[in-house]
């Protein structure tokens, strides 16, 4: 589902958004993505934001762009494992910044998200 704030410029919502997409395999390694067109229409915006978001990626090499074929995602498993490692740090990085500011200690973080997991149907964690 796209929505779009004003603290940020569009075409960078829409970036983190296919990001997102590709780090959690919604879009798959190789798989042949939307057009222009149509996710434009979907994310209801102009198609020129859209391929300023799409060009942006393609530089970054997350997708490849086939003249007569359409924009692909890469095979490239190593860049998108990177990808979700990074993606995962920005998380963490928030958190943890919240969680000092709220005084709670690592280990308390931790006892929560293991309860919080268990709560809602989260797999194991490494250690038990």
């Amino acid at each position: 589902m796209w929505s779009f704030t004003n603290d940020k410029p569009v075409y960078v919502q829409i970036i983190d958004e296919l990001m997102s997409r590709i780090a959690s395999g919604i879009y798959k390694p190789g798989e042949r993505i939307p057009s222009v067109r149509d996710l434009a229409e979907e994310a209801r915006v102009n198609p020129n934001t859209m391929q300023r978001a799409l060009a942006e990626i393609e530089r970054s090499g997350y997708i490849i762009s086939l003249r007569t074929s359409g924009r692909f995602i890469t095979e490239d498993s190593d860049l998108i494992a990177k990808l979700n490692d990074q993606r995962a740090e920005e998380v963490i990085g928030g958190f943890y910044d919240m969680i000092q500011k709220m005084g709670i200690t690592v280990d308390e973080a931790v006892d929560m998200l293991r309860r919080y997991a268990a709560e809602h149907g989260g797999g194991q964690t490494s250690g038990e």
